[in-house]
C-alpha cells in the first residue's frame, strides 16, 4: 500500500495533471477545432481510446514486462535486448543508435514537462481575476525552484509527502468531472470508438492536426516505465487501473460536458468545471498536483542518467543513493540544477502554456516509436512470440504512435525545435564520450603487456619490498596497469601483496553473490581481481575489500595504497569534426567526478600516476 501511495505520487504526476490543457489545446487557439457537439464526442472519444490502447494495453500490459530485473526505460530495454547477443551486427548498431536517441529525446521532455505544468495550473489564476496576470511566470520560477531544491531529500520521501496530495488531486478532478458528467450524460457515448473515426471523416486534415493536441493525454507514459524501478511492476498497475484511469476520464468527459453546454468555455474547460468558491483551492490543489507531475520526469532523468553513466554513455558524475530499501532511488546534483535552468529558461521563453503545448511531444513521441520497434524484437528475441503474432501487434501500436509522431512534427517550427535539439546534443555528448573511452581504453591497452610476463620481468629484478598492500585500478581485465609498470620503472619499489582490481560494469541492473568477485593469483602476493557490479549497483571500494576479505584475503585499509592512473588527453592529428569530438571528450573527461570521490577511495591513501595520451 504504501508502495501504492508512493507510486501515485511520483509515477503519475505526470500524466494526470494533462486535463490542465491537454482538452483545451484541442478547442482553443490558433489550430483548435470549433467546440461542436461531433468534435467534442470525437475528440474525447481519441482521448478515451488513446489512454486505453497506449497507456492500459501498449504500456501498462505489454512494455512493462519487458523490464531488466525490475528496471524499466529505454536504456534498460536497449541492454535487455543486447543481452540477447543477436548475430547481426547492423541490427545490433541500430538498437545502440535508436536507444540512445530515445534515452536523450526524454531529457528534452524532463525540461519541457516542470515548464508546461506548473505554468498552466498559475495560469488558473486569470480566470478569477487579471490581478495575477504579471505576477504568474514569477511564480512559476518560484515554485519551480521550490520544486528542485528538494530534491535531495529522496523519491522516497518525496513520494509519501506527495502520493496523499496526488490522491486528493485525483478524487477532486473526478468528483468536479462527475458533477458535469451528470448534467450531461450524453457524453457517455464517446466510448463508441465510432465517434473517433468520424472526428477525422467530417474534419480531415485539421483533424490529424488536432492529433497533437490530443497525444497530451498520453505524454506520461514514457516517463511512467523508466520510474517502474523506483515502485515496481504491480503498484503501478494496480494504482493505474484502480484510481489513476477513471479519475482522468471522469474528468475528460467532465469538461466535455461543459463544452457541450457552453462552448466557449473552451478557453479554459478545466478550471471552468469548479464552481466559484473552488476556484482558488482547485489553483492551489493543481499547483502542488504540478509539481508532483514534474518530480516524475525528473526521477525519471536521475534513473536515466544513472544507467547511462554506468553503461558507459555519459561521464562520471556525483550520485546519491537515498534510500537503502529501493536501490533505484538516487539523486544527481549536476543535473538536478542543470535541469532547474533549463526549465526557467523555458518558462521565461516561451511565456505560456498554449506556446509550450506546441514544444511538447515531439521528443516523446519519437522515444515512444522506437520503444515500439524495440519491443517487436524483444517479443521475437525474448519472449520468443510468433514474428508473424509480434508484428501485428507492434504494427497496431505502430501505426498510432505514428499518427501521433507525424501531427507533432507539425509544430517543430513553432517550439518543437527545441526537445529535439536537446536531445540531439544529448545524443552527441553520448556517442562522443562512449566512443572516446573505447579509443582512449584501446590506447592505453597497447602500450601494456600481458600480466604473466610483466610477473616473470620483475622476478629477475632485485627490488625492493615494502610491507602493505597496493591496489592498482586497472581499466584493462587481462593486461598490466601502467600506473604500476612506471611504479617499477622509477621506484623500484614493490608492495608485498599488490591486487590489480579492475571494475567491470555488466548490462544487467545488479549482481549477486559469488558473482561479484573474481579472484585469480598468478604467483604468490599477486592478484587479479575483477568486481562485476549491475548498472543500478553502488560501486563501492569498502564493499569490494570485504568481500576480498571474505575471501581469504587479508588488507588492512590504514597499510593501503591506491594506485590510480591520470591521463593527460592531447588530441591527435585530426581535422573538421573529428577534432571538435576529441575537443568535447577532453572538455568532458577534464569535468567527469574523480575516480576517488566516484569509487569512495580514502583519498589520504591515493597515490596518482600522470601519462600522457594521444588520441
Amino acid at each position: 500500500m504504501l508502495l501504492c501511495i508512493g507510486a501515485l505520487g511520483v509515477v503519475f504526476g505526470d500524466i494526470g495533471t494533462s486535463p490542465l490543457y491537454a482538452l483545451k489545446e484541442c478547442f482553443y487557439g490558433e489550430h483548435a477545432v470549433t467546440a461542436s457537439h461531433d468534435n467534442v464526442l470525437g475528440v474525447l472519444s481519441l482521448i478515451f481510446w488513446s489512454l486505453i490502447l497506449i497507456i492500459s494495453v501498449e504500456y501498462i500490459l505489454i512494455v512493462m514486462r519487458a523490464d531488466n530485473e525490475g528496471e524499466g526505460g529505454i536504456l534498460a530495454l536497449m541492454s535487455l535486448i543486447k543481452r540477447s547477443k543477436m548475430q547481426r551486427v547492423k541490427l545490433n548498431a541500430l538498437i545502440l543508435i535508436l536507444g540512445l536517441f530515445g534515452a536523450a529525446l526524454l531529457y528534452g521532455d524532463s525540461i519541457i514537462t516542470p515548464a508546461i505544468s506548473v505554468l498552466s495550473a498559475i495560469e488558473g489564476l486569470n480566470i478569477a481575476t487579471p490581478f495575477f496576470e504579471p505576477y504568474i511566470i514569477p511564480l512559476t520560477v518560484i515554485i519551480l525552484i521550490l520544486l528542485f531544491s528538494v530534491q535531495s531529500k529522496g523519491t522516497a520521501k518525496v513520494g509519501k509527502v506527495f502520493g496523499p496530495v496526488t490522491l486528493t488531486w485525483f478524487l477532486s478532478i473526478a468528483a468536479l468531472g462527475l458533477n458535469s458528467v451528470i448534467k450531461n450524460t450524453e457524453v457517455i457515448l464517446a466510448l463508441n470508438p465510432y465517434y473517433a473515426v468520424n472526428f477525422f471523416i467530417e474534419n480531415g486534415y485539421h483533424g490529424f492536426v488536432i492529433l497533437g493536441s490530443v497525444f497530451l493525454v498520453v505524454t506520461g507514459g514514457e516517463a511512467l516505465y523508466a520510474d517502474m524501478g523506483h515502485f515496481g511492476r504491480a503498484p503501478i498497475k494496480l494504482v493505474w487501473f484502480t484510481v489513476v484511469l477513471p479519475c482522468l476520464v471522469l474528468n475528460y468527459f467532465g469538461q466535455g460536458a461543459l463544452l457541450l453546454r457552453d462552448p466557449a468555455a473552451a478557453s479554459s474547460p478545466f478550471y471552468y468545471l469548479a464552481p466559484d468558491w473552488a476556484l482558488y483551492p482547485m489553483v492551489i490543489l493543481a499547483t502542488f498536483a504540478t509539481v508532483i507531475a514534474s518530480q516524475a520526469v525528473i526521477s525519471g532523468a536521475f534513473s536515466l542518467t544513472f544507467q547511462a553513466l554506468n553503461l558507459g554513455y555519459l561521464p562520471r558524475m556525483k550520485i546519491t543513493h537515498t534510500s537503502e530499501e529501493e536501490r533505484g532511488q538516487i539523486y544527481i546534483p549536476q543535473l538536478n540544477w542543470l535541469l532547474l535552468f533549463a526549465t526557467i529558461a523555458l518558462v521565461i521563453g516561451f511565456k505560456s502554456s498554449s506556446n509550450l503545448a506546441s514544444a511538447y511531444g515531439i521528443a516523446v513521441t519519437t522515444t515512444m516509436l522506437i520503444t515500439t520497434f524495440l519491443l517487436f524484437i524483444t517479443m521475437v528475441k525474448l519472449w520468443k512470440w510468433n514474428k508473424f503474432v509480434a508484428a501485428m501487434v507492434v504494427s497496431f501500436f505502430g501505426i498510432i504512435v505514428f499518427a501521433f509522431w507525424g501531427a507533432n512534427m507539425l509544430k517543430f517550427s513553432h517550439g518543437g525545435w527545441v526537445p529535439m535539439s536537446i536531445g540531439i546534443f544529448i545524443y552527441i555528448l553520448m556517442t562522443t564520450w562512449n566512443n572516446g573511452r573505447r579509443t582512449l581504453l584501446e590506447k592505453i591497452k597497447q602500450q601494456t603487456t600481458s600480466l604473466e610476463n610483466f610477473i616473470t620481468e620483475i622476478l629477475s629484478v632485485r627490488l625492493i619490498a615494502i610491507p602493505g598492500t597496493a591496489i592498482y585500478m586497472a581499466s584493462n581485465k587481462n593486461g598490466t596497469p601502467p600506473p604500476l609498470i612506471l611504479n617499477i620503472k622509477h621506484n623500484r619499489l614493490l608492495h608485498k601483496q599488490i591486487i590489480i582490481l579492475t571494475i567491470v560494469i555488466q548490462k544487467v541492473p545488479h549482481i549477486r553473490g559469488d558473482d561479484r568477485i573474481q579472484i585469480e593469483e598468478p604467483t604468490e602476493g599477486f592478484y587479479r581481481v575483477i568486481a562485476n557490479f549491475g548498472y543500478m549497483d553502488i560501486t563501492n571500494i569498502s564493499n569490494i575489500i570485504e568481500l576480498l576479505q571474505q575471501k581469504g584475503i587479508s588488507i588492512n585499509i590504514n597499510k593501503t595504497t591506491f594506485f590510480l592512473g591520470r591521463e593527460t588527453l592531447i588530441s591527435g592529428k585530426k581535422k573538421g569534426l573529428g577534432l571538435l569530438r576529441d575537443k568535447l571528450f577532453i572538455l568532458m573527461s577534464k569535468n567527469a567526478q574523480r575516480a576517488t570521490d566516484f569509487f569512495n577511495i580514502p583519498p589520504n591513501r591515493v597515490y596518482e600516476v600522470g601519462t600522457q595520451v594521444e588520441i
